[in-house]
């Protein structure tokens, strides 16, 4: 435990980070781990200006191992942890959370009355941890989806069709993203999502990050030139599992079936990639989005849970130092 100590994150580490945790989730399962395209949406996409990344992503090394990973501040009061299955409900797991939940409290708005992490329902390891550094459980927070994916040369009879009638009847292309798209991009998510960005925001803290593969952003392009809608889709090779996020539907077209055809799209594409289950999470009160992944033969696999803890309540003692 006195070896284990927090850096700042620097890009170069990110295709580290996620070969590690892919190796996590091949030794220790999905419980306690998120897909491995989660790690560069969270820190690129969510804390996206708030702070230079380094002080709000840390990697935790014990003797030159990475044996934990910390992301602060995302949706500008809640953190996530992965801790080295080594280290699960161990006094360095506490240490972990103990200090993102000390930084998130710190970087807060004024506003914030509580910190939130969350973790799977199947995790009943952090679920004590939490609890013991008097978190308290207060909502679910996602559903987690899952879909086994059929061999490549099945899935046309999946996608093909769908395709077809909406390039015909609808006029819509279906196809990767390139860089020039960053302005419709930037709309749609904006439209997608109430968010704020701006094409040059998109492409500079998004498009051009590590882990980000343009070919990987599935679109809908309308007859104007507008994104409709659109899907990132994630994959790791070494527990052949593909994963969606985000996915989004522009409010002027949402009832079209194009958020089903570019899901369809990407599942193809993930398929001849070698995945063979696909996952995807929503809120558990977002209906529409559970309604598309049931339509596409998503189940539900799980639910995470949201947990909180008044800032008040976390105190200087609980950095490393």
């Amino acid at each position: 435990m006195s070896d284990l100590q927090p850096r700042p994150y620097a890009d170069d580490d990110l295709p580290v980070l996620q070969d590690i945790v892919a190796g996590w989730i091949a030794l220790a399962g999905r419980c306690a781990y998120d897909h491995v395209g989660e790690l560069p949406h969270r820190i690129y996409e969510n804390l996206r200006g708030r702070r230079p990344i380094g002080e709000l992503v840390q990697v935790w090394e014990e003797r030159g191992s990475v044996m934990g990973i910390t992301v602060n501040l995302r949706f500008g009061c809640a953190f996530d942890v992965f801790t080295a299955p080594a280290l699960r409900g161990t006094a360095a797991e506490v240490a972990m959370l103990r200090h993102a939940a000390y930084v998130t409290e710190h970087a807060a708005a004024d506003d914030e009355e509580f910190v939130l992490t969350d973790c799977f329902d199947c995790d009943t390891v952090r679920a004590g941890l939490l609890t013991e550094l008097g978190f308290e459980r207060f909502r679910t927070w996602d559903v987690v989806n899952e879909l086994a994916l059929p061999s490549p040369q099945d899935l046309p009879e999946v996608g093909e069709p769908l395709l077809a009638e909406v390039r015909e009847v609808e006029g819509f292309e279906i196809r990767p993203a390139v860089f020039a798209d960053a302005k419709a991009l930037a709309e749609a998510h904006n439209g997608a999502f109430g968010d704020s960005w701006t094409g040059e925001q998109y492409r500079a803290e998004v498009m051009v990050k590590p882990g980000y593969d343009p070919t990987r952003e599935i679109v809908a392009v309308a007859p104007d030139g507008r994104i409709a809608a659109f899907c990132v889709y994630w994959t790791d090779p070494l527990n052949k599992l593909g994963h969606f996020e985000p996915v989004g539907t522009h409010p002027d077209f949402q009832r079209q079936g194009l958020g089903k055809a570019v899901m369809a799209y990407a599942l193809r594409e993930m398929a001849a990639d070698g995945m063979t289950t696909v996952t995807v999470n929503h809120n558990e009160e977002n209906t529409a989005a559970a309604a598309l992944y049931a339509s596409l033969g998503f189940t539900s696999a799980g639910k995470t849970s949201g947990y909180r803890r008044p800032r008040a309540a976390v105190g200087a003692s609980d950095v490393v130092r």
